[in-house]
């Protein structure tokens, strides 16, 4: 291409003009997300900097020649101008190419531009499935560096082409500022870009979405986002720390100390940044399953909105302060377990189950707290879905899990076992995907 002296004089005199124009469009530099994917179905996920009707269109085919068009919620200021669309009638075992845009609420004719991505639709038929799980982003200082390419397991991810991405929770870490440099072990120095709500712990409603779009700045991110299907869970750290419902807080950092009340802003935000499929009868549900055809189910745990209080973990009886999953999510996961037809079923648990974590001296953070006698504490409610699973005959059960910052496998044998009453299976443990290592 060659361009004169005139045409470049030209070509600056109207730049002004189509700046202007280009920012009056919504702007979408979030990128989208896709989850919650099944054989049929998939969550489009995607965020505005105004208000503005989200368009979805997708198809089967990269020219979009027999594209099906949806029109979807607006994205308001009480969302934060995220917003979602539910794709149904999807062909099982497809590729769905797709692209979404905003269309202005205050000027009807003016329209973002289009966001795309791509995926794959489980089989209905017995078809290999790739699954990859982690957790554990922007934690203990490490944040979007450009200088080391960002957020750069993200883009491993991506290559490695899973039908299902895992991220088992810790999805922020809200609890864990950001400095601009830091000093490494090595003498050399991580340099972090710190937006304002990474610059102190969350609090308010605004600080955790600021958590979350933190994380949507990096291009690895995105671009994975835009190809794999995510299956979002939550841990502390969307929160802070080993936190539980009741917990009262006495770091000097919070001015606001009721972690019930950090915790309901946090899962609004979660839910708000997250391509989540919501129950309309518990719409705060994280817990639910996925099935991904006739080898796969996918079991989504969470590990926090009921739990008792840290302690020493050792009651011998279920539910008050020995509450860990409860009993409706309890109940829940044995019956849908049960019920299940795929050939394996993956249970997505936010935290391992017999990692000994501790949460200050004496108390306990996890499941288990050592003792090597019979289940005592958080471990009754394992136990006693453990106890089921075996009675219902369930077998080819998997767990993956995140939370300790280092990778394991660990094999459950009865024949090993003080409590005997289950079926062996194994649990696989892998992380951080971006965040301080730990031995």
């Amino acid at each position: 291409m060659r361009l004169s002296a005139s045409g470049l004089t030209g070509l600056a005199a109207s730049a002004p003009a189509l700046v202007r124009a280009e920012a009056s469009r919504p702007q979408v530099s979030w990128g989208s997300q896709v989850g919650d994917v099944s054989p049929d179905a998939a969550m489009v996920w995607c965020r505005t900097d105004r208000p503005a009707r989200l368009h979805v269109e997708w198809s089967t085919t990269d020219s979009f020649a027999d594209a099906r068009r949806l029109l979807g919620p607006a994205a308001l200021e009480d969302s934060d101008f995220t917003a979602r669309v539910d794709l149904r009638e999807l062909p099982p075992g497809q590729t769905i190419v797709y692209r979404a845009t905003f269309q202005d609420l205050r000027d009807l004719r003016s329209f973002s531009l289009p966001v795309t991505g791509r995926f794959k639709t489980p089989s209905r038929e017995a078809r290999d499935v790739t699954l990859a799980w982690s957790a554990d982003t922007c934690g203990q200082g490490f944040g979007i560096n450009p200088e080391w390419g960002g957020l750069r397991m993200y883009e491993t991810i991506r290559r490695a082409a899973p039908d299902v991405f895992l991220h088992c929770g810790d999805t922020i870490y809200a609890d864990n500022p950001l400095a601009s440099e830091m000093a490494l072990d090595d003498g050399l120095v991580w340099k972090n870009v710190v937006t304002e709500a990474k610059a102190k712990v969350a609090e308010s409603l605004q600080d955790f979405r600021g958590n979350f779009r933190y994380n949507l700045e990096d291009e690895n991110v995105k671009r994975m986002n835009a190809e794999v299907p995510l299956v979002l869970q939550w841990d502390d750290h969307e929160v802070r720390n080993n936190w539980y419902p009741t917990q009262v807080l006495e770091d000097p950092r919070y001015a606001e100390k009721s972690v019930a009340l950090l915790a309901a802003r946090a899962k609004r935000a979660f839910f708000e940044y997250s391509p989540l499929r919501i129950d309309p009868l518990d719409p705060e549900r994280i817990y639910r399953a996925l099935p991904l055809g006739p080898l796969v189910e996918v079991f989504v745990l969470d590990m926090r909105s009921y739990r008792g209080p840290n302690s020493r973990n050792r009651q011998t009886a279920q539910g008050g302060d020995a509450a860990f999953l409860g009993d409706p999510q309890l109940r829940w996961l044995g019956e849908r377990m049960a019920a299940s037809r795929a050939l394996w079923k993956v249970v997505a648990s936010d935290m391992p189950l017999a990692l000994v974590v501790p949460d200050g001296e004496t108390d306990f953070e996890a499941v288990a707290q050592g003792d090597p006698g019979l289940p005592l504490g958080r471990e009754l409610q394992i136990a006693s879905l453990l106890r089921t699973l075996k009675q219902r005959g369930v077998r080819n059960v998997v767990f993956l899990t995140g939370d300790v910052h280092y990778a394991a496998a660990h094999h459950y044998d009865p024949a090993r076992a003080r409590f005997r009453d289950f079926l062996p299976f194994w649990e696989f443990v892998a992380g951080p995907l971006h965040a301080g290592t730990f031995g």
